[in-house]
């Protein structure tokens, strides 16, 4: 009967040590969400190439307000009119517009995405009145 009884107790404080394990996991607090990280302008700062043709944007800085510092190689190189880049929350956006060389209003609207490492978007080339979904990869080659 001693035997018994001490089996029994072991299987009551087994029990009892798995409903105290499973009462702490329940009461215990979900993780908070991730929030991304903040993404800053000067992520945008290299030589970004698209892969389908070879054109480059070089973005040698940028400023606070966004003003971009950057020229366009198609292959020869090309000055950009306007060039800014724009926040909103954790996505940059990215524009850029050619009066040069045959792409008078010509213009890419680009976005930022960290998780490839990429500027993707849409390319409006005006002579031809067409768009064309682009990207641009890094390039890894220091401008400065």
């Amino acid at each position: 009967m001693l035997r018994r009884t001490g089996l029994v107790w072991l299987a009551v404080a087994a029990l009892t040590s798995v409903s105290i394990q499973t009462a702490r996991s329940q009461d215990a607090k979900p993780a908070p969400p991730t929030v991304p990280a903040p993404v800053e302008f000067d992520v945008l700062e290299g030589v970004w190439v698209r892969p389908d043709g070879g054109y480059t944007i070089a973005i040698r800085s940028v400023a606070a307000d966004g003003q971009l510092e950057a020229m366009y190689f198609n292959p020869s190189p090309l000055p950009f009119e306007k060039a800014q880049a724009v926040k909103s929350g954790t996505t940059i956006r990215a524009n850029f517009e050619l009066r040069a060389g045959g792409y008078a209003g010509s213009t890419y609207e680009l976005t930022y995405d960290p998780a490839t490492d990429r500027l993707s978007g849409v390319y409006y080339q005006a002579v031809a009145k067409q768009h064309f979904d682009v990207y641009f990869t890094r390039q890894p080659v220091p401008i400065r």
